[in-house]
This record gives C-alpha cells, structure tokens and sequence, in this order.
C-alpha cells in the first residue's frame, strides 16, 4: 500500500501478480510491498509532470544575401525554443552544438534539420525529443526606410504601459529605435513590440533585427544593438511573419530586469497585405506578453527624450580627398532632426545610417600611408563601422580623443577607393569626426593600447 495515497493510488491484480501504479498528485512517497512469506520492499515512487512538450516541426521563412551559417543557426534556436511548451519554471536546454548548419544559406535555398532538444526543471521528469525544422530563404529585395521611428522617452522607467504606437504603411519602409531604462527598485519588466493587422487580409512583414542588452550598461546595450543591425543590414539577414487577417504578432518580446537598459534598432516593411500598427510597451515579466493591452494612452514623464518619426533615416556622402591637400572630415550624428510628431528634436542622428564612399587620391610619385581617426566632439563614445566590408568596432574612447581605425598606402600617382557604413550609437555621446590624414605613427587599430577591435 502507498504511504501517501494522496501521491500515488495502488492497484493488485493478485491472479496476475501484477502491480498498478496511478499517480494522483506531485510529490514522493513509498509503496510497502509484502507477500505471504514475511518478504517485504519498500518501493520509493516519484509522482511529476513532464517539464514540457516539444514542437515536433518548425518552419522558419527568413531572408539574407547569403543568410550567414551563424544567423540560420540563431533563428533555428530561438524557433525551436519558441516553439516548445514549457511547465512553469521549466528550460529549454539547447546548445549551438546541437544545431548544425552545413554553411551560408543563400537566397532561395531551403535547409532541413533535426534538432535534439531537452526541457528540464527541478520539479518535473525530463522531456526528450526532435524538433525537424524547415528553413527557407526567401529572395527579398532590400528595405530602403522612408523614416526613423524612435522611441526613448520616458527613458527611465517607472510605471507599465505603452512607449510608441505608430502605423506602418505598405508602401512606406521604416527603421525602428527604442532604447529604455528599468531602474532598480523597480518590478522586472518586459518590452513587447506588437504588430496588428486591422484588415481583412493577411499581411506579410519582413524585418531585420539588432538588440543590445539587457546589460547595466547603456553604452554596451547601444553598441551592441548598432553592430548587431549593421551586420544583418548589410548581408539583408532578416525575418518573414504573417499576421493573419484581424490578429496580433509580437515581433519582439523581450525580458527587462531592474536596473538594465535595452536597446533595439530595426527595419520593417508590409511586403504584401494592408498597413500594420504597431505598439511598443512595457509590462511586468510576469504578464502574459500576448494579453490585450489595458489602456493605450502613451506614457510621459518629467525629462524629455526623443519619441516620434523622423524623415531622414539615412544619409549618403560621395567625396574625394588629395592626400596632399587638407585633411578630410566626415561628421557623424551632427545635424538634428525635426520630429515630424509633436516632440524632442532627435540630436545626436542616433539610428540615423550614414554611408559615405571616399576616393583618396595620391598625385605623388611615391606611395603614401594614411590613416582614418575616430574622433569624438561630444563626449565618451563607442563606434561601429564596416569598412570596405570589414567589421570595425572601437571600446568606449573619450571625447577629443583621437585613434586609428583603419590605415592604408595609396600608390604614387593612383588612387584608394574606401566605403564606409556606421551609425550613431544609443548610450554614446555623439557627434563623432572621421578624420582622413596621413599616417602619424601612432599606435596601429588592434594593436595594443589600441581601442579598436
């Protein structure tokens, strides 16, 4: 018999010696077993659920020009965990290992795969089992926005509710930033970014990622937002969604303990279907991220922040320097923009692209070594840039401080053409100067006592 019936009930079939167990609740107990001759165990019995259920397939729909080895692998990740049904408290256990990409997945290729999955937790048996999922590349043309959202205000956080609503037309691509702070003392929250198709037909959104965060730092969670969206712009590594006809998607729903800042930057566009609203807001962490939002007024606060729509999402410089004529001076982040909504200005151009394609002349009969400085003008700053396709990142530097970040030898008599793709970054002071000079012999980007990485 069970020491605890209320764990486990047992049943005897004495004519074929056989023994029934039938859990009735969580917990341990003992079932005493005896049988005519004195002999007796004590059999110790378990009673839990299992710590989830796991999806069988998945199907993930994704662009990129390739779709990197790395980014396929992330998504298949985030989509098999996505995927599984979890017991409270219980973890997907999923390593990068596990998760084998052959290489780059280019457009219009599809990937098969089985994934291993394991969800655990303290007060459940484990479940073990395969995810198959299905990746497609889909040819997408890239998104050239019209305007920059930005959401930074309330920065600070001390209330739930929602930071930003706008509308995304079919025919108007957008880039989206939001950068905001939970203070400690304060609940842990969430930042949802919710799309709503209001019409009758399904809408197909496509949209590149980059997040910074949650981090203490608010340099850090900038930084690592613009490196992380300026990768996926450039190889045009994003996601497809549908939402269905009258229904909602959370792009986004992101953890926001107290006392971190996260920071997002996105590109959005309504490839097929109506307009998608779009609402930004914060709730506590243990909410239901997709239960229907309270109220809809927009949050305010006592320090003003940007929050609003900005025409100019990026800008494009074309230019040539003589080496032997003054040095050249790229600004970055420093022509405010006019919110097109009632609100801040947006200073310092953050989430603002700015390219620029620089040829740099030698008239000389020799070679000539050069050098491009960063070269901040409002404060401490962090920077990301892809240089003639190369990744370049510099730590936090101070302001009127001046560093390499990349250098070159113009031939005699010839000429280096040199792109550039960067951002202001949230957390940062900007403006920032890009200074083109000859090579003054200071330290080398990389090499040590440099900050560039």
């Amino acid at each position: 018999m069970a020491r605890n019936p209320a764990t486990v009930g047992v049943t005897i079939d004495q004519e074929s010696r056989t023994l029934t167990l039938a859990g009735e609740a969580p917990g341990a107990t003992f079932v005493d077993i005896a049988d005519s001759r004195g002999v007796s165990y004590a059999l110790g019995v378990r009673v839990a659920y299992i710590a989830g259920t796991i999806a069988p397939y998945v199907s993930i729909q994704l662009t990129g020009d390739p779709a990197s080895a790395d980014y396929v692998r992330k998504r298949v990740m985030a989509a098999v965990i996505q995927a599984a049904q979890l017991r409270p408290n219980a973890q997907v256990v999923l390593s990068r290992s596990d998760v084998a990409i052959p290489g780059d997945l280019s457009q219009d290729d599809t990937l098969d795969l089985d994934v291993p999955v394991l969800i655990q937790g303290d007060a459940y048996f484990d479940a073990n089992g395969t995810t198959h999922v299905h990746v497609a590349n889909i040819a997408a043309p890239r998104i050239s926005p019209r305007s920059l959202m930005v959401s930074d205000y309330p920065e600070r956080l001390t209330e739930n509710g929602v930071l930003f609503t706008s509308v995304l037309q079919h025919d108007a691509p957008s880039r989206f930033l939001y950068f905001h702070y939970n203070p400690p003392g304060q609940p842990d929250r969430r930042i949802v970014l919710r799309a709503s198709n209001h019409s009758a037909e399904p809408a197909i959104v496509q949209f590149i990622a980059g997040l910074g965060g949650p981090s203490p730092n608010e340099m850090e969670a900038g930084h690592d937002a613009t490196k992380r969206f300026l990768v996926h712009v450039v190889q045009n590594e994003g996601r497809l969604i549908t939402v269905g006809a009258h229904q909602s998607f959370n792009i986004l729903a992101q953890d926001l303990p107290a006392g971190q800042i996260l920071s997002e930057l996105l590109q959005l566009r309504v490839l097929s279907g109506g307009s998608i609203h779009l609402a930004l807001f914060a709730q506590n962490a243990s909410d239901d991220p997709n239960a229907p939002l309270a109220q809809t007024d927009l949050l305010t606060s006592t320090v003003r922040h940007a929050r609003g729509i900005y025409d100019i999402p990026e800008f494009h410089y074309a230019t040539q320097w003589d080496l032997t004529g003054p040095y050249l001076t790229l600004p970055i982040g420093q022509i405010p923009l006019p919110n097109t909504l009632k609100g801040e200005a947006l200073a310092g151009d953050y989430g603002v692209l700015e390219a620029f394609v620089v040829n740099v002349q030698n008239p000389l009969p020799t070679p000539q070594s050069i050098a491009i400085y960063e070269n901040p003008r409002g404060g401490h700053a962090t920077g990301t840039y892809i240089i003639d396709g190369v990744l370049v990142q510099s730590h936090q530097v101070p302001p009127f401080s001046r560093y390499k970040v990349r250098q070159y030898v113009v031939p005699s008599k010839g000429f280096v053409r040199i792109t550039i793709v960067t951002m202001p970054e949230g957390g940062s002071s900007y403006p920032l100067d890009l200074i083109f000079a000859p090579d003054d012999g200071s330290v080398a980007p990389g090499a040590p006592g440099s900050p560039i990485y």
